[in-house]
């Protein structure tokens, strides 16, 4: 598969679209480092204190998040023509 040449890849995307993948992208983190609204033991869930499975459940969540980002930048650059 070709490399895109520099110019198709420093193509602008449309604002409404990189403010929504900066808020895909920063929501996971920002869940994940306010610590003071997950560190409690409950509610339990299966006997696991909140604490760990609120973690657990944010890999799936930061997966899907970063999976819709990277759809939204591929189709704002397939509409303006910056892939082949």
């Amino acid at each position: 598969m070709a490399e895109p040449d520099r110019t198709e890849r420093g193509r602008k995307l449309p604002p409404g679209v990189v403010a929504t993948v900066a808020v895909l992208v920063l929501a996971p983190v920002v869940a994940l480092l306010w610590v003071g609204s997950y560190a409690r033991e409950e509610p339990r869930l299966w006997g696991f204190p909140f604490f760990y499975w609120y973690q657990f459940l944010w890999v799936f969540i930061a997966s899907a998040c970063t999976w819709l980002a990277f759809v939204l930048v591929r189709n704002a650059r397939r509409d303006r023509g910056g892939d082949r």
